[in-house]
């Protein structure tokens, strides 16, 4: 008996994954598994052959499934069919992934557990890495349920992905030579699908807005604080406070960057250079990610109770001089770089214990997020409150000594109000009961650009307003400074 049999991986070489026109005429078919057989002149029934033709793709199925090409499946069902933010947090590349292994094993125990058919010719079965399909008989359309791995697959949970089995036992092929899959009824509807790059675009969009800003922030605030350390007459516990205000901002910026940095890393599109799948989504591979989450977490702690700080010290100043000694510095830098360690260490411990997935930038349960919020609300409360009670004086006081200049003394309260909004970050109150649970829609969108456009430019406004607009700053008086430090 004389049988030839060649096991060949067919893959597309001109498919470029990243052309979202040619993933969808392909359908992300980029690897098809196929038989060729041929019988001798023993008369060797369809039966032995189909069996050997088993033996043969049972043999070589861990080389068919090279981690490189698991890869390629995955990340491109996914990169161009989810949007950007779900991509970049892992959460639904993982889970994607953990499916898709599942349901590749069963397919594989179905194929060398299942029955032969018996009686002539039949199409084999196999799992073209989207679906796994059945020995089908020649001549006949065989309809599969859509794969539960899919990430929309409650939306066509009812669906089928068809497969025509040739009259000679051998799969159909379309015009351009790969195995014919009808996977219309698997795919999202057109409507979500626009919907979702709509949504992408503008994801792309908030973040090359809040990159840009805290790109501003981090050159001026290095800047400010150069400044603010390098000449002796600068120094006193009011700058003091605003040179760590300007460190906590700065850190936040870098933190930012950062993170973001990580995150496309680790699970953007940087993921394509990736070779084993399994070691990039491993605990880990996210190690650097989780902390560039926590140094940022921190950080945001630090800024917002740096306001805090910047906010008790000048109500010190103008109302609470008597009771409070202005010259400890001390209690501000526990304030400022402690309070956020009291937070942060309780919120990285039950994300160990409770949700140790990905880059931890996913609170599944919100709960443990309020660890994080919880602290950040009260300070920008009580900053408020010092806010108004501080405004409430300066107006006492500009009333009193501008009797005869009304128009002037609102001027100057006006000018007080706008100085005191970044330092006080009293822009969080405005959003500061529109939690994300309660935000949807258009009001989610509005929320998520004011919040990412002013705390990614609040850095440069504070440095701008309390160092390169500080009268004490100025070149001149600056000059003479150093000057008298030189004699």
């Amino acid at each position: 008996m004389t049988v030839r049999r060649n096991f060949l991986l067919n893959v597309n070489p001109a498919l470029d994954i990243n052309d979202e026109h040619q993933w969808a005429e392909h359908h992300g078919q980029t690897a098809v598994c196929r038989f060729r057989c041929s019988y001798g002149q023993d008369g060797a029934s369809p039966q032995r052959v189909s069996a050997s033709r088993r033996t043969i793709y049972l043999r070589n199925k861990s080389a068919a499934m090279d981690r490189a090409k698991d890869i390629m499946v995955i990340i491109c069902l996914l990169i161009l069919k989810m949007p950007t933010f779900e991509l970049a947090s892992g959460k639904v590349l993982e889970e994607t992934y953990r499916k898709w292994i599942q349901y590749k094993e069963e397919c594989f125990k179905m194929i060398e557990n299942e029955p032969l058919l018996q009686g002539g010719l039949f199409c084999n079965r196999t799992f073209d890495r989207y679906a796994c399909w059945s020995d089908t008989p020649p001549g006949s359309v065989v309809n599969i349920s859509c794969p539960f791995y899919l990430p929309w697959y409650n939306k066509v949970s009812q669906g089928v992905v068809r497969r025509r089995c040739g009259s000679d036992g051998i799969w159909e092929r379309d015009s351009s030579g790969q195995v014919w899959r009808d996977m219309t009824q698997c795919e999202e509807e057109k409507e979500v699908t626009s919907q979702e790059l709509w949504f992408k675009q503008l994801m792309v969009s908030f973040r090359m807005l809040y990159t840009v800003g805290y790109s501003l922030s981090l050159f001026t605030l290095v800047t400010a604080l150069i400044i603010l350390l390098s000449f002796r007459k600068l120094h006193c516990t009011r700058n003091y406070i605003h040179a760590n205000l300007f460190l906590s901002l700065i850190l936040r910026a870098m933190s930012v960057i950062v993170k973001d940095t990580m995150l496309e890393r680790h699970w953007g599109r940087e993921i394509m250079k990736q070779t084993d799948v399994r070691e990039m989504l491993s605990h880990q591979a996210a190690i650097g990610c989780r902390i560039a989450q926590v140094m940022m977490q921190y950080c945001v702690l630090a800024n917002h109770y740096w306001f805090f700080g910047e906010a008790i010290y000048l109500y010190s100043v103008l109302i609470a001089s008597v009771f409070i000694d202005n010259n400890k510095y001390l209690p501000y830098i526990c304030l400022g770089w402690g309070t956020p360690i009291v937070f942060v260490v309780p919120w990285v411990v039950m994300k160990l214990l409770k949700e140790n997935k990905e880059c931890w930038a996913v609170n599944e349960n919100m709960h443990y997020w309020w660890i994080i919020r919880f602290p950040i609300l009260f300070a920008s409360l009580i900053n408020f409150l010092i806010f108004m009670k501080i405004l409430k004086v300066i107006l006492s006081k500009l009333r009193a000594s501008n009797q005869s200049g009304y128009p002037d003394y609102k001027l100057r309260l006006a000018k007080a109000t706008l100085t005191l909004i970044p330092l006080f970050g009293i822009h969080e109150i405005i959003f500061i009961f529109a939690t994300d649970e309660q935000t949807t829609g258009v009001l989610r969108y509005i929320k998520v650009f004011f919040t990412l456009f002013l705390n990614s430019f609040q850095g440069f406004l504070v440095a701008v307003l309390y160092c390169y607009a500080n009268k004490e700053v100025g070149i001149g008086q600056l000059d003479r400074s150093s000057k008298d430090a030189l004699d």
